[in-house]
């Protein structure tokens, strides 16, 4: 019965958090409140017996990828000066796309079964052993070719970053 209470007031804290990022005028603000966000949804994690997947969360979204954002919005230095009115036209594409990708949620979602998903809190597959376990069975190939593909990544960006001697 607590988790139901728990998994009911992350939500209404990811939800408020979440709009709070569309509807706030300062953009620092904005990164604050899908920070929340970001915590909210490692509560989620949690609560599905996840709990690498939510530490890998926290770590990785709340903590880097929110620093460069951080850093972005103070570097752009976003003042309301700065910013240009929007056309009637701008707007009228804005809605229109969010309409169709109202629709494409709505097309994607309708043939989706509730009844087929079981219970998490039984299911142990969150836990590192097993996961550990399935990525080094089962999906042994396309970790080792990711994880090349990081490292021919970061040697690129060190080469890229690199000053030339001349």
């Amino acid at each position: 019965m607590f988790q139901v209470y728990l998994f009911l007031f992350l939500s209404c804290v990811a939800l408020f958090s979440a709009m709070m990022v569309l509807l706030s005028k300062k953009p620092i603000h904005s990164v604050l409140y899908l920070t929340l966000t970001f915590f909210a949804l490692a509560g989620h994690y949690i609560l599905l017996n996840a709990q690498f997947l939510a530490v890998v969360h926290v770590i990785v979204y709340a903590g880097a990828i929110m620093v460069l954002f951080l850093f972005t919005v103070m570097l752009l230095n976003l003042n309301k000066e700065g910013q240009f009115p929007k056309t009637t036209l701008v707007k009228i594409i804005a809605a229109i796309a969010g309409g169709l990708l109202f629709v494409v949620l709505i097309g994607s979602l309708k043939s989706f079964d509730l009844a087929t998903v079981s219970n998490p809190a039984v299911s142990q597959i969150g836990l590192v052993k097993n996961l550990g376990k399935t990525l080094f069975s089962q999906y042994l190939l396309p970790f080792e070719l990711s994880s090349i593909l990081f490292l021919s990544a970061m040697v690129g960006a060190v080469m890229l970053g690199k000053k030339d001697k001349e």
